[in-house]
């Protein structure tokens, strides 16, 4: 019935559309064009119709829209076809997943298969991914291997976040925000120069606070939990001394101290899919502690300098953080052994904490470019990136106060060298071959031990581990690109790229240190981007398959409470994309995003622990006590059904003042939250919508607006703890605020 319900709401979207679109009084429309999207996915400033891979790109007025309830990084999921995203931190460590490939692993150490670039600029570690938008140019993502030009662990895809740079004329925005839980939100940049045609500078800021809103059962406790202020901030100058030269500098930052994610106990019924029917987002009960800081900040340099026809570009990135992040796992209080205890039945008691003390990451880029207007066009450069981590993992006993029960610590240091050059050929007016080529060395060079066993193991000190694993691995792509008609593009691609060898090293509750070897992966893609009706449709389709080997797969939890790396042999995918973009009249537009994923894991001899708590596995045993195969099984968080839809319509007024009102939905379809297919652990959908209703006065200089967020307040499951008990988290919650906005 869910599923009915939510689909045929999609349905009644797509026919409001089209009914909108009936209606239009083209005899007295204006005639009105799209600006064609401009995008870096090849590292030039380029068309998206003449970039042959599939890419979408958010910004504009529907792009402030998704983030304008305060809410993480995380309002991208599902607002793009094949982009989906979850967290089991909350504001912190999203995990993203393209075309159905990503990483459930929580370890601060674990890598993903969808790399996160900011101006360039990788961010490894998890953390580093979170950090927030605003003030933005646009967001891009970029689907399939990206093996060429961004190198390692990138076969997923990429999402890349551009700033908004400096400007030569004065201007600035600032946004303030007040809504439930007391939140409020203040934006602000102002751009301008600081000496006329040699050097300006941007100031961007974001503060965002709410106020702690779940009430802690167990404590009595209102208004005890879900909290957060968050403070980013970033400050860019240009120089360009002379024509031939120009010089970018960013420094940036970020200050976030809040509740970490909160774990619910036994909220998802047993032996059936879904939440248990007395579910409340605003009631807990944890007899453990909470709590969550992150600072990072970082240093961006890019410098570009013209050699006659071509152009030299440097590109320097340093990034530090440090972390702290504590809750309570098991989700609930007391144990079976230890009465009261609940909701439902606890086994025992489970409260962790997870720490990155020092964190440095560094990178540099430096490659020459041809004239891009030439016949041939290339590129070729040079990469270097290292990494050095240090992490803590802690264990408390909570019936014990919240005692320390056990620490492990983790050090790893990381190098990537990469060679590569990529180039496009026009062979005819309408015909274009592209071809690019890598070749990348990774070494990671690993340390672990264990300081102190949790009593209930009865373990003791382990250690020190060394894990070295290095590889020298090749990734590339080739693409054609025919104009078959005025505004019709047609490509076909291939790639291949890699994700570098994974280290997991959780010793806790285990003793292994556990390595997966490099994944690679071959795509092949074909899709068709439109442009019709005088630039006012603009509809890009794509189909892709891949074949992945080696998949790095992580098992979380499980009945051992412990994350182990494997291989798969092999992972196939499979599916189709499409975006639509319309203008059916001058005040109204609309958008449709649309996509379809298959991928299933490919190796009989691979099975894994399954859960611990007490759910219904349905995959078959395996040979080995309490493991169950997963061959055959698709990839976990990996929906088969995404699709998205917006309409913002203007209504002018007398005197130049302007109505808006916009509207936003994104549906997903089932995910299975682990690798082992169970009744309990999974949701059937998610839907959720947003509303935006503004008054612009005369000239478009203040803004006023009411902002609705999951507006049905749909209530979804978004991922599991499965070693303890039927525990899960769900997605945020309904979501109304009032906005003001200044521009300049």
């Amino acid at each position: 019935m869910k599923y009915s319900i939510r689909f045929c709401a999609l349905v009644v979207l797509a026919l409001l559309s089209t009914s909108l679109i009936a209606t239009a009084d083209e005899e007295t429309e204006e005639v009105v064009k799209m600006e064609e999207v401009v995008v870096t996915a090849r590292k030039r400033e380029q068309r998206s119709v003449e970039v042959p891979l599939s890419v979408s790109s958010l910004q504009g007025e529907k792009f402030n829209a998704l983030r304008s309830s305060g809410m993480d990084i995380r309002f991208l999921s599902n607002r793009t076809p094949s982009l989906q995203m979850e967290s089991s931190f909350g504001r912190i460590f999203p995990r993203f997943y393209i075309r159905g490939l990503g990483n459930t692993d929580f370890d601060l150490n674990a890598s993903q298969p969808v790399s996160v670039l900011y101006d360039g600029v990788v961010l490894e570690n998890a953390l580093l991914k979170g950090f927030p938008a605003f003030d933005l140019d646009r967001v891009e993502v970029l689907r399939g291997p990206q093996g060429t030009l961004f190198g390692r662990n990138t076969p997923a895809g990429i999402v890349k976040f551009e700033s908004a740079r400096p400007t030569q004329t004065l201007e600035g925005y600032g946004q303030l925000s007040y809504g439930r839980f007391n939140s409020s939100n203040f934006e602000g940049a102002v751009s301008g120069p600081l000496v006329p045609s040699v050097l300006s500078a941007r100031l961007s800021l974001l503060a965002q606070w709410r106020d702690d809103w779940v009430t802690n059962e167990h404590t009595g406790e209102e208004g005890a939990l879900g909290g957060h202020r968050d403070l980013a901030g970033r400050l860019q100058l240009l120089w360009t001394p002379m024509p031939e030269l120009e010089a970018w500098l960013k420094f940036h930052a970020r200050d976030l101290n809040g509740t970490a994610r909160l774990f619910r106990a036994n909220i998802l019924k047993k032996g059936a899919e879904g939440l248990v029917p007395d579910f409340a987002r605003d009631r807990i009960a944890h007899d453990g502690s909470n709590e969550q800081t992150l600072r990072t900040r970082g240093l961006v340099v890019e410098v570009r300098y013209n050699i006659g026809d071509f152009q030299l570009v440097s590109l320097t990135g340093a990034e530090q953080l440090t972390n702290f992040s504590r809750g309570d796992i098991d989700g609930g209080y007391g144990a079976v052994f230890s009465p009261p205890s609940g909701p439902g039945e606890i086994p025992f008691p489970s409260e962790t904490a997870s720490g990155i003390p020092a964190h440095h990451q560094f990178s540099q880029e430096i490659r020459l470019m041809s004239p891009s207007a030439r016949r041939l066009a290339y590129q070729f450069g040079l990469y270097y990136f290292r990494e050095f981590v240090e992490m803590e993992d802690f264990n408390y006993d909570t019936l014990a106060g919240g005692a320390s029960d056990g620490m492990v610590r983790q050090e790893q240091e990381a190098t990537a060298r990469a060679v590569f050059a990529a180039l496009t050929f026009q062979c005819l007016d309408d015909l274009e071959l592209g071809a690019g080529i890598r070749l990348s060395d990774d070494a990671k060079d690993y340390t672990a031990w264990r300081e102190k066993a949790p009593a209930v193991t009865g373990a003791g000190l382990l250690g020190p581990i060394h894990q070295n694993p290095q590889d020298t691995v090749w990734s590339g792509d080739l693409s054609l690109r025919y104009q078959a008609a005025p505004g019709v593009q047609t490509y076909l691609r291939a790639a291949r790229g890699f994700r570098a060898p994974s280290i997991q090293g959780r010793l806790l509750f285990g003793d292994v240190v556990t390595v997966a070897d490099t994944e690679t992966i071959l795509s092949f893609e074909g899709g068709t981007k439109l442009r019709l009706w005088e630039q006012r449709l603009h509809l890009n389709m794509a189909v892709f398959h891949y074949f992945m080997q080696d998949q790095q797969l992580t098992a979380v939890g499980g009945a051992a409470n412990f994350n182990r790396l494997v291989n798969a042999d092999s992972t196939i995918g499979r599916g189709i994309e499409a975006e639509l973009m319309f203008l059916p009249m001058t005040t109204l537009e609309v958008s449709v995003g649309l996509s379809y994923n298959q991928t299933r894991i490919d190796d009989p001899n691979l099975a894994i622990q399954g859960c611990g708590a007490p759910c219904t596995v349905l995959d078959p045993r395996a040979s080995a006590q309490g493991t169950f195969s997963i061959n055959g099984n698709s990839l976990p968080q990996a929906p088969s059904w995404i699709a998205d839809v917006s309409f913002r319509y203007i209504l002018p007024l007398p005197g130049g003042a302007r109505l808006v009102a916009s509207t936003d939905w994104a549906y997903r379809s089932r995910v299975r939250f682990f690798l082992y297919e169970s009744v309990e652990f999974a949701d059937a959908w998610l839907l959720e919508g947003g509303l935006r209703l503004a008054y612009l006065f005369p000239n478009a200089d203040i803004e006023v607006a009411l902002i609705g967020r999951n507006i049905l307040n749909d209530t979804s499951p978004t991922g599991g703890i499965d070693f303890n008990n039927l525990t899960g988290f769900v997605n945020e919650p309904r979501f109304w605020s009032m906005e003001l906005v200044r521009r300049f």
